[in-house]
């Protein structure tokens, strides 16, 4: 699960997630919580470290 950016539009579902280094990690799998700041929950990739993502920033596209 990640936050969402309160300035920017909710990301698709479906979207690609990537890492700082434009990685990709993973897939938005659904977009919930307050409409100002909504939360994304994000299905990793196979392979992906879950433990490297946390703290770190995560972008849709």
């Amino acid at each position: 699960m990640a936050r969402g950016d309160p300035d920017a539009e909710p990301p698709r579902i479906g979207a690609s997630v990537v890492d700082e280094s434009l990685s990709t990690v993973g897939r938005v799998v659904d977009v919930f919580g307050p409409v100002d700041q909504p939360y994304v929950a994000v299905t990793p990739g196979d392979g992906v470290g879950l433990a490297d993502l946390v703290g770190g920033k995560l972008y849709a596209r």
